[in-house]
């Protein structure tokens, strides 16, 4: 659970910044810009966990075929 919720800070971070550095004309409506906001975090999210996820899954695996 500790581990989600880093990955999920994690995510948050990198979201935040890149949205301040998109230079892209922002959305006039600011329901629109939540829904970017929440989306850009949710992929951020799932690319981030499956990474570290799937490394440890492989990291674990060579350690018990040892």
């Amino acid at each position: 659970k500790k581990t989600v919720l880093n990955l999920l800070g994690v995510a948050s971070v990198i979201t935040t910044v890149s949205f301040l550095l998109d230079g892209d004309a922002k959305e006039p409506n600011v329901l629109m810009r939540f829904v970017e906001y929440i989306l850009m975090l949710a992929i951020f999210f799932t690319i981030t966990s499956g990474f570290y996820f799937g490394i440890k899954a492989i990291v674990n695996r060579i350690k018990v075929a040892r």
